[in-house]
């Protein structure tokens, strides 16, 4: 059997949780698609990039369907969930679908055991609190022995007017605190030495618990008293709750590192209301000077959106001033995308795409600057590095505390050194976004 998971990494403890239920069940999961008799591509369905990406996957699925050993293929995940009345005029031949919330029909949909063809075999939890929410526990891992991550929650209640994540996966559940350091215990016998906590907004985490306040400040305590894990990292934050016991427990914990994913979106407050986020420009510049005075430090990494509907010149200037002020350590930028279902999606004065592919090169080389800038600043400073492993051009490969998995820059070494160790280096130069780091 084979299986391509695509999309973010919810979506790969999605496919961890899909490899484990069918080893256990006796499958072969290791085989390449070429030669597997089944394939299950799991899907995203976020954005329309996206959702052609996965229909590629699928084509390709079952062109190997018809020409070689596959006999059967599947097709998991949040397109499923988007679009599964469309998926069987859209790729004829699939044999089955299964979503992303019953995850518990994946031996059946391989096995051929039935079909799983109906959307609502794929139902959004109507459930609050971890009743609701997915067991991670008894993963097959995929990412590096020493690195992988952490949910605690899954679904979005936020109002976005652009995502469409709140109808693919429904709405917010927490995993209660026992549960997740639960996983984390199992994860760090494993062999992690790095959690990446995830959910779609991490920073509700606790908020349909009874008395919501500070539960992620408290969850972040005790993953901090864990033996064995040495760095823990918080993604996607949302800017809007964020406690003042939050920006102290990630200042105080040893093991929490001073790191933040912060995705803002904007910094026109007309932009950022028609975006739905409920926060304004002068909320965000109080939150990120509280965050810098408090956390030593501190990396910040941040995504914004450009040609959201409306969007004039001035504003767009407006978001490139606001990014050259605040010189996130990194940034990654969105051309808006209508989603279908999505309230901007019907909004007026939509922008042309190539005006949207403009403003994204000129933010991103903006932000290049700045950090081309910063890492030059850095040569001569010491830093640890994790070594994750060597590229494709033979190079050593890791990573600094201020450097998540699969979406930062890297360090490359200048020696070799065991893959899973930390290493103290000398920053001794920098190639781009990249740092080139000398082993002491």
């Amino acid at each position: 059997m084979a299986l391509v998971s695509l999309g973010c990494p919810k979506n790969l403890i999605d496919s961890e949780k899909i490899l484990a239920r069918l080893a256990e069940a006796g499958c072969i999961v290791a085989a390449p698609m070429d030669e597997a008799d089944v394939i299950v591509v799991n899907t995203c369905g976020f954005l329309a990039a996206a959702r052609d990406e996965s229909l590629a996957v699928i084509s390709e699925a079952l062109e190997r369907k018809r020409k070689g050993p596959a006999r059967r293929v599947v097709v998991a995940g949040c397109l499923v969930n988007r679009d599964a009345e469309k998926l069987y005029e859209l790729a004829d031949g699939i044999d089955a679908i299964v979503g992303v919330n019953n995850r518990r029909d994946i031996l059946r949909a391989v096995t051929g055991a039935g079909r799983v063809t109906r959307v609502d075999s794929c139902p959004l939890p109507a459930g609050r609190g971890s009743r609701a929410a997915l067991d991670d526990a008894g993963r097959f891992r995929l990412t590096p022995r020493h690195t992988t991550y952490l949910r605690i929650s899954e679904g979005c209640s936020q109002k976005c007017s652009f995502c469409t994540i709140p109808a693919i996966r429904g709405p917010f559940r927490s995993k209660l605190p026992g549960q997740v350091l639960a996983e984390a215990r199992e994860l760090i016998a494993d062999g992690a030495v790095e959690l990446n906590i995830i959910g779609q907004d991490t920073t509700a985490y606790g908020s349909d618990f009874p008395r919501g306040r500070g539960h992620l400040a408290r969850l972040l305590r005790k993953l901090d008293g864990l033996e064995g894990v040495r760095w823990i990292r918080l993604m996607y934050a949302y800017p809007k709750p964020f406690a003042a016991g939050l920006i102290d427990a990630l200042a105080d914990c040893e093991r929490i590192v001073p790191y933040l994913d912060l995705p803002l979106q904007h910094a026109s407050d007309r932009m950022l209301r028609r975006m739905g986020r409920g926060v304004s420009r002068r909320g965000i510049e109080k939150l990120l000077g509280r965050l810098r005075r408090r956390i030593k430090g501190l990396v910040l990494r941040t995504t914004f959106i450009v040609g959201f509907p409306g969007e004039t010149d001035a504003e767009f200037e407006e978001l490139l001033s606001f990014v050259k002020d605040f010189k996130f350590n990194a940034m990654g930028v969105f051309e808006f995308s209508a989603e279908e279902g999505t309230r901007a999606a019907g909004m007026p004065d939509q922008v042309p795409d190539d005006v949207k592919a403009e403003r994204a090169e000129t933010l991103m080389l903006a932000q290049r600057e700045l950090v081309v800038t910063a890492n030059r600043q850095m040569v001569g400073r010491l830093l640890t590095v994790l070594v994750d492993g060597i590229d494709a051009k033979g190079r050593c490969v890791g990573r600094y505390y201020g450097q998540a998995p699969d979406v930062d820059s890297v360090c490359f070494l200048t020696g070799a050194c065991e893959v899973g160790s930390f290493v103290r280096c000398e920053v001794a130069g920098c190639d781009g976004y990249d740092l080139i780091v000398r082993p002491l």
